[in-house]
């Protein structure tokens, strides 16, 4: 036994030696691992937008901006080129009717991103990375310029995913073209809100042509997420996708007809607190003290004026707290602690039907109670609502009790399946870089694809429809969106 023992020692004190090897390497990389800068920049996820826009400023534009294209300027031969390209997309979408079987509605959605001349994107990027800090300004109701940049910074998201490299993209939804025949969508940057406050007015050179005269600018997609946008030239590009708010039926920011639910898409804004995340979650219920929270400005205009309506009612209610405040630094702290503190949170129409407040809430995992009767929910063909808020008509807000009656009478068990459901719908409204699967930026692509069969509807229509003909595509029969009490709506249904 003894001799066994020492024939097999080598070996054993081999196998040994390399364990002990083994070990130390594992132990260095995990100690190199833990003490290596956090700066893995695109693989770490960055949803802060100035964090996002410093990052993407100094690591990638000066890898993006040369060679610079500029699809603004018009080539020779204009009135040819319209027809060679229809000559191009049509033989591509033939192949892939004989070829695929899920066309048109396929996945990725495949998107050509117009070369805009640098005084439109990065110049503008840069202006509001230099002076946002510094700058003072503030918008006619107080809030501060800057964050109803960040709050509009949509075109920001969007775009930068967009022209990202495809190894730091995570996305299935969409695939960037080069070639405007692969391409089944127009993106077109531009930063209005930055525009809007912090430049003179500009004028923009005609668009390439070619691409816009074949669909008559269907299949062209334009971020105006700001309702005060693009007002001198909403004419001009009328028939493309808006990226909008909301819609405002209303008819106070947009003419009737300029906006719909077919050919426009509502998106969320960027939530101007922080995402509560698994760990807050877990440890906030005992904190939700407080029944139903408000915190910032009670006169505005509009479907707005049931704040001060709401306010009157709300004002002294136990476990109810309504406060005026704004969305400056302190603001933000403030409304993010109410929000983790309570369990339902007002969100009433603003100057317009929505509201950053409405996502404010949602990833704060305060349950939104929408006193909007006009306002249409962004990705509602992929999201159900009814799943995280409470919605209530204006009219029943506001009588005496109501509000507050209709809430305490939410059982337990109501009350956390909306809770359950808001910890897996935050995701869906939290912008970031690299963009997410199942992120805002991916659900604005499901949905654009969902319009596609019907743009190509309209643009091969309007090129074989005899001028002047009488046209019976529109339909004016479409009941308004209103959450008021109507006699006859059993009857509509």
């Amino acid at each position: 036994m003894v001799g066994k023992h020492q024939n097999h020692s080598p070996r054993f004190r081999s196998k040994s030696l390399i364990l002990t090897l083994s070990l130390f390497s594992f132990s260095l990389l995990v100690i190199l691992y833990t003490f290596s800068p956090s700066v893995s920049y695109p693989n770490q996820t960055e949803t802060s937008f100035v964090a996002s826009l410093e990052q993407f400023l100094i690591h990638k534009a000066p890898k993006l901006t040369s060679p610079f294209r500029d699809d603004t300027v018009r080539v020779e031969r204009d009135d040819d080129d319209p027809r060679r390209l229809e000559s191009m997309v049509s033989e591509r979408e033939n192949r892939l009717l004989n070829e695929d079987p899920g066309y048109p509605t396929e996945f990725p959605v495949k998107v050509y991103v117009y070369g805009m001349p640098k005084k439109f994107t990065f110049d503008l990027l840069w202006l509001f990375h230099n002076t946002y800090k510094e700058t003072s300004n503030a918008t006619s109701n107080g809030s501060p310029v800057h964050r109803l940049i960040e709050q509009h910074s949509i075109d920001y998201w969007l775009w930068a995913d967009l022209i990202s490299h495809e190894s730091e993209r995570r996305l299935k939804s969409v695939v960037r073209v080069h070639q405007q025949q692969d391409a089944d969508f127009f993106y077109v940057p531009f930063f209005t809100t930055i525009s809007f406050f912090l430049l003179e007015k500009q004028q923009c050179k005609s668009l390439y042509r070619p691409a816009w005269k074949r669909s008559e600018g269907r299949d062209h997609i334009f971020p105006i997420h700001h309702p005060w946008s693009f007002k001198t030239v909403r004419k001009s590009v009328k028939n493309a996708i808006w990226l909008l708010p909301d819609l405002d039926s209303t008819g106070n920011w947009y003419k009737p007809g300029q906006v719909s639910l077919e050919k426009d898409l509502v998106l969320p804004y960027v939530p101007n607190v922080d995402r509560c995340d698994a760990k807050c979650l877990s440890e906030s219920p005992p904190m939700r003290t407080t029944l139903l929270f408000f915190r910032g400005r009670l006169k505005r205009n509009a479907g707005g004026k049931i704040r001060a309506k709401l306010g009157a009612e709300l004002s002294g209610v136990k476990d109810v707290i309504i406060t005026e405040g704004t969305a400056g630094e302190g603001g933000k702290l403030a409304a993010q602690d109410g929000m983790r503190r309570s369990l339902f949170c007002l969100c009433p129409a603003g100057d317009t039907p929505s509201s950053a407040r409405l996502f404010d809430a949602i990833v704060s995992g305060c349950i939104p109670v929408i006193v909007s009767d006009e306002l249409e929910l962004p990705f509602e063909g992929i999201l159900d609502y009814n799943k995280v808020a409470v919605i209530v008509s204006s009219s029943d807000a506001i009588q005496p009790g109501w509000l507050v009656n209709h809430l305490r009478s939410l059982i337990p068990s109501q009350v956390k399946e909306f809770q359950n459901s808001l910890a897996q719908y935050s995701r869906h409204f939290i912008y970031s870089s690299p963009a997410q699967p199942l992120g805002p930026e991916d659900l604005t692509w499901r949905m654009i694809a969902g319009k596609l069969v019907n743009i190509k509807l309209h643009t091969r229509r309007s090129q074989r429809v005899v001028k002047g003909s009488r046209s019976i595509c529109r339909c004016d029969c479409w009941r308004p969106n209103s959450t008021a009490s109507n006699p006859l709506s059993p009857l509509l249904s």
